[in-house]
């Protein structure tokens, strides 16, 4: 008997991308909840302390860059091998997969020892304070940064099978368990001692743990089509694979996240203050973005299947209805973020001065990611197909390059508004490149 064609082969497009992606959606809220929550209490503890977070953030990024790469590798690798029915390659990439994980926390470990206090001597401007706190939160996230490697390993592996349903559960297990630990580590209740920033990062730490755990588990029960094991000795081919695909992504995001290092030392030029804001604008992105990102998540393993499955009519009505998708999806957030701002803003315990500031800088930053979607949807597409290098071209472009040059530029003006410009910029002159990218790859594909 023929065996069952997958539904990433067969479903309607439009309803198979809203299948894909609103399950993603609905974690990727869950789960941007991390960094939004640990803000909205620290927040609480003072400005010093929700400073010390948006300084810690780039290097966040750039621990999840490890992460991200080899999600992105074994997602490509692993749908296209699921389209060709190729059963030992499945096996091969994800056991490979687990390993890049591993090694990656290894990188992640050395790196927190050698450099974390040095980052924050540099950055904190002098403030001990706000030094003090940043260590004591980067420390703990990367030294026990091993569940957050798993749990992107995991998590992908349901993605890439087409049961996105199943990374609801997985993720929402890593986001509650933070949401609950929060308050309890940050502010000392229960009995605990008050931990703060320490607090924030114990919370985050083990919710990744569990999530990882919950990943485990829930692949081995339902998610048969991906089988995977634990070796030091993976099928290299297999682990190159993969990172032919995901490191430019990696690189993408290391980089991105030294133009985050770069922003926050030019702003605090302006003020501490000016700092928190950007930091807060990140985290308002991640929670505001989610339907562009599920969406996203979603599109790429139905891409790598039916390039796998040579079906270049789907591949295209795929990205057209993301494109869609994620516009609708963002357009209630920008609404909220044009006409509230500083009721968004006062979430985060924002002082006048943060207000006065803040409520410009978050309605600018809200155009330039309504603007960002084509770039965003177009560079998923390209994951799919395994162009992983093109990706790498609109996503370095239109977030490290651009915003880079022109922040760098209009910062001779010596006004924050117009500095948040530079982003909007950006955003516009990435889609053109973006579209040729697409444009020149689909002409290859044929039929």
């Amino acid at each position: 008997m023929a065996e069952k064609e997958n539904i990433m082969g067969t479903q309607k497009m439009s309803r198979l991308i809203l299948m894909t992606g609103i399950p993603l959606m609905i974690s990727l809220f869950i789960n941007s909840l991390y960094n939004f929550v640990d803000s909205m209490f620290v927040s609480r503890i003072s400005e010093d302390a929700l400073t010390a977070l948006s300084l810690a953030a780039p290097v966040q990024l750039l621990v999840s860059a490890l992460g991200l790469g080899n999600a992105v590798g074994l997602n490509a690798v692993i749908s296209r091998a699921l389209g060709r029915k190729d059963s030992r390659e499945v096996r091969k990439a994800a056991d490979a997969a687990i390993f890049i994980a591993m090694c990656s926390w290894v990188v992640i470990a050395i790196m927190c020892l050698l450099f974390v206090r040095t980052y924050f001597q540099w950055q904190s401007g002098g403030n001990q304070v706000i030094r003090s706190y940043g260590v004591d939160y980067l420390t703990v996230c990367m030294l026990f940064s091993f569940g957050q490697m798993g749990q992107w390993v995991f998590d992908r592996f349901v993605i890439a099978s087409g049961r996105s349903g199943l990374f609801l559960f997985t993720l929402s297990a890593a986001s509650v368990t933070n949401l609950i630990l929060d308050p309890i580590f940050i502010f000392g209740w229960f009995g605990f001692p008050r931990m703060e920033t320490m607090g924030a990062a114990i919370a985050t730490v083990i919710g990744q743990i569990v999530g990882m755990a919950a990943g485990i588990v829930i692949n081995r029960r339902w998610n048969k089509e991906i089988p995977f094991g634990f070796t030091v000795r993976p099928h290299m081919e297999s682990v190159a694979m993969i990172l032919k695909v995901g490191l430019p992504s990696t690189l993408v995001q290391v980089l991105t996240s030294f133009v985050g290092i770069l922003m926050n030392s030019i702003l605090l030029g302006f003020s501490t203050t000016a700092v928190a804001v950007y930091g807060i604008c990140a985290r308002i992105f991640n929670i505001c973005t989610v339907g562009v990102h599920g969406i996203n998540n979603g599109l790429i393993p139905v891409v790598a299947y039916n390039y796998g499955a040579g079906k270049k009519k789907r591949i295209t009505g795929g990205v057209k209805w993301a494109m869609v998708y994620g516009a609708l999806l963002y357009l209630v957030f920008f609404a909220v973020l044009e006409l509230l701002p500083a009721t968004v803003l006062r979430i985060f315990d924002a002082s006048d001065y943060m207000l006065e500031i803040g409520i410009p800088a978050l309605r600018i930053l809200a155009l330039s990611w309504f603007l960002a979607i084509p770039g965003l949807v177009l560079s998923a597409g390209l994951q799919g197909l395994s162009m992983g290098l093109s990706s790498m071209v609109i996503t370095m472009t239109r977030q490290a390059v651009l915003p880079l040059a022109f922040t760098m530029i209009l910062r001779i003006f010596g006004n924050l508004d117009v500095l948040w410009i530079g982003f909007i910029a950006a955003e516009l002159a990435g889609i053109p490149l973006a579209a040729f990218l697409w444009r020149k790859k689909l002409a290859q594909i044929g039929k």
